[in-house]
């Protein structure tokens, strides 16, 4: 238990930090955080017509439109833009309990795939490291790359990164902690 106690918590740091990377110093993200200079009338706008907090997707129908009026839209809206907006009603700017949690699950997630190596019947280096490879992908493949295909995200080979840089580390960190000797 102790060994996969440590291994979580190395590797849910681990990961944690390479998200940290990620996302400040290597900025790979940023193509899904562009800046645009006409941002505040943006912002007026959406605060104007949007009734509450929520996503929205544009163009798009009321709930009680009918099959016919889906495919009307469908067919007119073909080619044209569109928007996705998740919009929040205040900014928290104190991050301290997002990273607190990011954090913690990040622990989780690697606890969780300790406790299956270590029901393995004396895993090695190589298929502890395959494993948590394969946990990456997992985890892209779940999230990022299911909803890129329908909202086709900027940053979706960051997402990719992220997973396969960060289990690989974290298969590095434990194929030679869960295999060594006391």
């Amino acid at each position: 238990m102790q060994k996969a106690i440590i291994g979580a918590i190395v590797g849910g740091i681990i990961i944690f930090l390479w998200q940290f990377l990620s996302w400040t110093v290597l900025n790979l993200h940023q193509a899904a955080n562009q800046y645009t200079p006409n941002q505040q009338a943006i912002m007026t706008a959406l605060e104007q017509n949007l009734p509450e907090e929520g996503g929205y997707m544009i163009p798009s129908l009321p709930p009680e439109a009918s099959g016919e009026e889906h495919q009307q839209l469908m067919k007119d809206a073909d080619g044209k833009p569109w928007a996705s907006i998740q919009y929040h009603k205040t900014l928290d700017t104190d991050m301290t309990m997002n990273m607190i949690r990011g954090l913690i699950t990040n622990i989780i997630m690697v606890w969780l795939l300790c406790w299956i190596l270590l029901r393995m019947n004396a895993p090695g280096f190589g298929t502890i490291l395959t494993a948590s490879i394969f946990t990456g992908l997992i985890v892209f493949l779940n999230a990022p790359y299911t909803g890129s295909i329908w909202y086709d995200w900027f940053d979706i080979m960051a997402h990719f990164y992220d997973a396969m840089v960060s289990w690989i580390a974290c298969g590095l960190w434990l194929g030679w902690w869960l295999t060594r000797k006391k």
